[in-house]
């Protein structure tokens, strides 16, 4: 028996206009967000732990690092006409 699994590639789905100009929409709050909310997330972590905010500040450095570096190799070894 053989499952054959769709994905986007396989031009069965097509996007409306609308919902791409969502989506560029979302990004763009979801990147502006996301720091303010880690920012409060540490100044709340502060006032309830103290000194431990400085390893969770640090454990934020690392993951941050981990995800640019993985981005970047992905980038580095895809095709030229794919990568940005």
């Amino acid at each position: 028996m053989l499952l054959h699994i769709r994905n986007i590639s396989d031009g069965g789905y097509h996007r409306p206009m609308k919902r791409q100009r969502e989506m560029k929409l979302t990004r763009r709050m979801l990147l502006a967000i996301t720091p303010v909310g880690v920012a409060i997330g540490l100044y709340e972590a502060w006032d309830l732990a103290g000194g431990l905010v400085l390893l969770l500040a640090l454990q934020i450095a690392v993951l941050t690092a981990v995800a640019v570096a993985l981005v970047r190799a992905v980038r580095r070894e895809s095709p030229q006409g794919e990568g940005r």
